[in-house]
């Protein structure tokens, strides 16, 4: 394989994007959550890849805040019956945490890569 700079691939639009932090064009993901062995494009090792908790954690606080704001707001606001707050959050909920956990785990991927932890002997085999 030539020689080729990766270093202009944003970590976070590789996130988001869920692709590959050093080509960004790979898919990063086999499964919903599973990290692939190795880029198909690229052929970067990321079979050792792991963003621990950190994907969750930023989610809790960040969704947390939001969704509490917001509860706070309507509530204040129009003063709805709890069942009608049940049936507005609790989907809200789910469906974000759900759907913001592979781009926050990404990002962290992403954001290992860039500031090489767990990368440095993970060079084309």
């Amino acid at each position: 394989m030539s020689e080729t700079c990766y270093d202009t691939v944003s970590p976070f639009k590789a996130g988001f994007a869920c692709r590959c932090p050093r080509c960004g064009e790979g898919k990063l993901f086999a499964g919903f959550l599973d990290v692939a062995e190795r880029c198909a494009v690229c052929n970067l090792d990321l079979s050792q890849q792991n963003s621990g908790d950190a994907p969750a954690v930023f989610i809790i606080f960040i969704l947390g805040g939001v969704v509490v704001g917001l509860a706070f707001l309507l509530e204040r606001t129009f003063a709805p019956p709890m069942w009608l707050h049940l049936l507005i959050w609790f989907p809200l909920i789910l469906g974000a945490s759900i759907g913001l956990l592979r781009p926050f785990k990404s990002i962290m991927i992403a954001l290992q890569y860039k500031h090489r932890v767990q990368f440095e002997s993970n060079d084309d085999a």
